[in-house]
């Protein structure tokens, strides 16, 4: 037997012992589960723990229990009910691929043509077309990205290192299995090749890792020095009357798009906002939200109005009871300052 097949079939003997259970997953060995389970687990599941993720799952399937009961949904329904995951491109991406995938009828079963699908990278793809489709894809996620680099002691940096991950990964995914071998993989990095002190006495392969034989497992992947992340600064307003707040839709496209939000200056990834107002008045100081996006840090203060002259709000929005605001589904930056001024 070769190594690369030594490998596959010793973690799927532990993958059928030890899998973990998870609301999208089917047992190992069984059937490929529904492809609408596995494209919305994944979607949900890119920069997301499996413990978040979790419940957003099963609240989107009990809500939409198939693909065409989500394309037929309202824009505005899926954004809020996706408040809090982050990273609103994937519910606007997620929304467009349901649409594509109901017109046409079905998902595609092949991972050439699940790429064609909106929003659907290559690891997305792949992933469907393994698990669902029992197709043999090569799947890379950040975990299995660390076993491989583990195993086969890779030791080019990332991001030019990808290149010698996945022929390296492509050697050892087989035929038989692909979707329980994909998730085999993926579990081993998140339970036992985990990115600080592995526990390699406990891995079904740890007899062909060249990361352990080396001595020092951890150190792979080896990773570029990391850049130093922006700072931003902005200013949410928070606008009362009658116990409604003044709630503002973000545009479409860009940070946050379509959700629901407080009025801002205008502050972006690229630059600070303005500071200015949405209507001319009093306002004070109503505290700091300080919040990390993916490429830069922001602190957003809070200035709350505390005039009457709600006549010279400009643009278009929406009074909110705010007795209801957590059905709003304000992202999670908007959601720390709304708890801000409610908690005044």
């Amino acid at each position: 037997m070769t190594a690369s097949r030594a490998i596959a079939v010793d973690l799927l003997e532990w993958y059928d012992r030890n899998a973990r259970r998870l609301p999208w997953r089917a047992e190992p060995g069984a059937p490929p589960p529904d492809p609408y389970r596995v494209w919305l687990s994944e979607v949900m599941l890119q920069q997301t723990t499996t413990t978040h993720a979790a419940p957003y799952f099963v609240s989107f399937t009990d809500r939409w229990s198939t693909v065409q009961a989500l394309a037929s949904a309202p824009e505005a329904e899926v954004m809020a009910a996706w408040a809090g995951l982050g990273y609103y491109s994937r519910a606007r991406n997620l929304i467009a691929c349901a649409r594509a995938v109901a017109e046409r009828g079905s998902f595609p079963d092949r991972e050439e043509e699940l790429r064609r699908l909106p929003g659907l990278g290559a690891y997305t793809a792949a992933a469907v077309a393994a698990i669902a489709f029992g197709r043999r894809a090569v799947v890379i996620d950040a975990n299995v990205e660390r076993v491989v680099a583990r195993l086969f002691a890779i030791d080019v940096p990332l991001p030019a290192g990808k290149a010698a991950i996945r022929t390296a990964a492509e050697r050892i995914t087989p035929t038989e299995r692909p979707g329980d071998f994909a998730q085999a993989m993926m579990d081993l990095g998140a339970t036992i090749c985990t990115p600080r002190e592995p526990k390699c006495l406990l891995c079904p392969v740890a007899g062909e890792c060249d990361g352990r034989a080396r001595g020092d497992p951890a150190r792979f992947p080896v990773k570029a020095p990391k850049r130093v992340r922006p700072s931003r600064i902005g200013t949410a307003f928070w606008i009362e009357r009658g116990g409604k707040v003044w709630l503002v839709r973000r545009p479409a496209k860009g940070m946050l798009g379509g959700m629901r939000a407080l009025p801002d200056d205008g502050w972006s990834a690229r630059a600070d906002g303005s500071g200015d107002a949405p209507m001319p008045g009093s306002w004070r100081a109503g505290g700091v939200v300080r919040h990390g996006f993916t490429h830069f840090d922001l602190e957003l203060g809070l200035a709350i109005y505390s005039g009457d002259r709600w006549s010279k709000l400009e643009g278009k929005g929406e009074w909110w009871p705010i007795a209801s605001l957590d059905e709003a589904g304000l992202p999670t930056l908007f959601a720390k300052a709304a708890h801000l001024a409610t908690a005044g």
